[in-house]
Parts: structure tokens; sequence; C-alpha cells
């Protein structure tokens, strides 16, 4: 019998409220994904939007296919060695009942089901900041196909499905923190030590081609964000879900300045790419933490993972891994940091009774937890999505001709490009009096 349970006078009634609230938080986590696919986007070189753009919305076609036939099985069935789980009625949930509960709240399992589904969608695209300019599109539709199965949905089921080792452990998780993010960034580490550097990578530029559309991108992450953490929590019932809805907000803002003021001490000017850059590090760094943290923690959080990441961005000059993106400095830092702060910031009064050191937690307990948690999967997904990525660059390939990453990888891929610029010049006309563009500089590099 599957964990969902069905209505009865002695158990939990089916919330209309509460459901309705879920939809229309999976509708705001399925807009992440474009929001990620616009902010990655307009971080590349013109030569690399629409791959960019491709590398998260193929995300939406696969997982949600996978995810149906049996990824949501694997993630949250009756419990296997606490390892991964396993429902026969949940492979391509078909033996859910309409008002079938999820087990112990108020919406129905199909609910839960699809929220879960827009985790498992953006997770795999995260990734791929980290491997701009340079991978085969089919081959990064078989990764994210392979990564999914044997990583994204054992890991679900580790934190958030009953059973699952982390979950029984204690570790706090709210949103993502450990299976999203920490997940993502190791992988997205494990990968790019695989595959190489880009071609020109610390030589020549590679600079965003469009500021616009990273501040468009993170602002519909940041909008998506509310039901992406707010929705965590399943429900309206006792205000738990509205204190995560207001960290989110206080986190993000400190993060966002932190970042900006480590720009301006650092290099003099606060940037559009460091606001955008601060603000996703605060969403972060509080999506597994804002449940358990108050407003003023949730400052700290924000403020400290925002300082840290923008310091860790640096990090692939010194080591030499090219992250294009920042997907490791962000993502895997901005994580880490989050999900290990919950064992000093945790107030015991919001999502569970769990307190960190500074709210009287001397034994370090929830400390050891979350290193624990940061610890294993940070571990389990650096290797496997390493081993998956040699795989496939051994079986087809994973990245593209040098000559090809040159041309660019928008036309060799999807023979598009993003801008065509062959109907925007004019003729000339009596009433054109405006002068002639100036010749560009000698041996002036454009970026393109």
């Amino acid at each position: 019998m599957p964990p969902g349970i069905t209505l009865a006078a002695d158990t939990p009634q089916l919330s209309a409220a509460n459901t309705g609230f879920m939809l229309l938080c999976s509708a705001l986590v399925m807009l992440m994904t474009p929001g990620l696919a616009f902010f990655y986007g307009g971080m590349v070189r013109v030569k690399s939007t629409l791959n960019m753009l491709m590398m998260s919305f193929i995300s939406l076609g696969i997982i949600t296919i996978l995810w149906v036939l049996y990824g949501f099985s694997v993630a949250f069935g009756t419990d296997k060695a606490s390892l991964f789980g396993w429902d026969s009625d949940y492979v391509g949930l078909s033996g859910i009942g309409l008002t079938q509960l999820w087990d112990g709240y108020t919406i129905p399992v199909y609910v839960f089901a699809v929220f879960q589904l827009m985790f498992a969608i953006i997770t795999p695209a995260l990734i791929s900041g980290a491997l701009a300019d340079r991978v085969k599109f089919t081959a990064w539709a078989l990764f994210i196909a392979l990564w999914a199965t044997v990583v994204y949905f054992p890991v679900a089921h580790w934190v958030w499905g009953t059973g699952g080792w982390a979950f029984d452990l204690g570790v706090i998780d709210f949103a993502g923190g450990t299976a999203v993010h920490i997940n993502a960034g190791a992988a997205a580490l494990g990968v790019i030590l695989v595959i190489g550097k880009r071609v020109g990578f610390k030589k020549d530029p590679m600079r965003p081609h469009s500021l616009p559309l990273v501040m468009l991108g993170a602002g519909l992450l940041w909008f998506g964000w509310f039901g992406f953490n707010a929705g965590s929590w399943l429900g309206n019932d006792d205000g738990v879900g509205a204190l995560m809805f207001l960290n989110t907000q206080v986190a993000t803002a400190a993060a966002m300045l932190a970042w900006l003021l480590y720009e301006k001490v650092r290099h003099g000017a606060c940037t559009t790419l460091g606001a955008a850059s601060g603000a996703v590090a605060g969403l972060v760094a509080v999506t597994p933490s804002g449940g358990s943290v108050s407003p003023l923690g949730a400052i700290a959080v924000g403020a400290i993972a925002g300082l840290l990441c923008a310091m860790a961005v640096g990090l692939k000059y010194k080591f030499g891994y090219d992250d294009s993106l920042d997907v490791v400095g962000v993502h895997l830092v901005g994580g880490i940091v989050g999900s290990v702060l919950i064992g000093f910031f945790a107030t015991g009064g919001g999502q569970s009774d769990a307190a960190g050191v500074f709210y009287g937690d001397h034994t370090f307990d929830q400390l050891w937890k979350q290193l624990a948690g940061v610890g294993g999967v940070l571990a389990y997904s650096l290797v496997a999505s390493a081993i998956l990525a040699f795989l496939v660059d051994r079986t087809i390939g994973m990245r593209v001709s040098e000559d090809d990453e040159v041309l660019g990888i928008d036309q060799v891929e999807h023979a598009e490009t993003a801008y065509d610029f062959s109907g925007a010049g004019g003729g000339s006309s009596s009433r054109n009096t405006a002068a002639p563009a100036a010749p560009a500089a000698p041996n002036k590099k454009v970026d393109a």
C-alpha cells in the first residue's frame, strides 16, 4: 500500500485551500526553470544564448516523463534500505486515486507529485550553467536523464522520503539545500573536471552579452522561489510556511546587499550582475534554513552567504576549473552555507524543536547532523556525476569540437542564432543626415 491515505472520518480531510495553494506554488516553481534559462542565457556570449536556453527547457520535457514513469516512485515510494524508494502504485502514477491524500497532509497525492516534479526539473537544469559553450545538446539530454535516475531521484528520497537515511538522521532541509543546490553544484564540479575548460578560458573575454536578460531571469527566479520555499510546507495551517515566505525575502535582500558591498570594497563598483548573483545566493542559502531560523537569523544567513559566495566565484581562476556561470560558487557554496548555518541559527520554534548552537545546542547535535547531510550528498553527487559524464563522453562524446565551439554552439547544435540583424540595416535617404559611425579601432578584439 502506498503511503498515501484515503478519506475517512478519523483522518485528515482534503483541503481545497491547501490544494489550491499548492497548485499555485507548483506553477511558480515551474516558472523558475524558464527564469533560470533567461538568467543563464544572458550571462553567456551571443553565440551560446540559444543553447543555454535549451539546456534548461529540455529538462522540462525529459524529467517530466521520467518522473511519471518511475522517478516519483524512486523518490517517494516505500523505503528500500534507506537509499531509495519503490512502489508499484506510483509507477506511471497509475495506482493513485483522485482524492487519495499524501500521508499526513490535506492535499492529494497528485498535487504533491506535481509539486515535487518541478523540483526534479530545475535541479539538473542548474548544472547546465557550469557547462556553457561546449557540450553537445544530445549528450546533455542523455546525461540529465541518467543523472536524474542515478542521482537526483535517490537523493530526494534520502532527504525527504520516509525512511531515507538523511531524513531519519534528522537532517533539516526545508526545500532543497542538499537535495537541490549542493546536489547540482557538486554535480557541476564533477562534470567540468571530466570535460575540461572552454577554448580561451582565462585568455579570451567571456562577458555576459545581455545584463537586462540576466536581471529578468533573476527577477523570475526570486518571484518563483516563494512557491519553491513556502510551498514546501505543503499547506498553510500553522504559520511555518508564512515564516519561510518572509525569510525568503529577508535572506535574499541581505545576500544581495552583502554581495554588492563586497564588490564595492573589492572592485570599486556595484554591478547589476553582482546584484542578480547575490540575490540568487541568498535564495539558495535560505532554501534549507528558512523554516528553522528567525527573520534576524535569515539576515545573518543571507549576509554570510552573499559574502562567501561572492568570494567563492573567483576560486575557479585560482584552481583552474572552468565553472562557466558560477554554479559551484553560488549553488554548491550557498547550499553548504545555508545547510550548515542551521546548526547555529535554528531557533527550535519553527519547523521543528531542533535548536542550533546559538539557541542552546551546546552538544552540537544538529550541527553534526547538518554536516553529515552536506557531506553525504556532496560526495555521492560529485563522484556519481563525474562517472556518468565520463561514460557519456566515452560513448557518444560530451563536447563539441574545438572549431565548432569557436564558431558558436548555437549555430552548430541548433542551426539558429539568438539575434537576427539581417533586417536591421536601413537604406540611404536624403532625410538621413546622421554622420556615419566611426570605424572600429584596429586590432580590437570583439567579444562575440
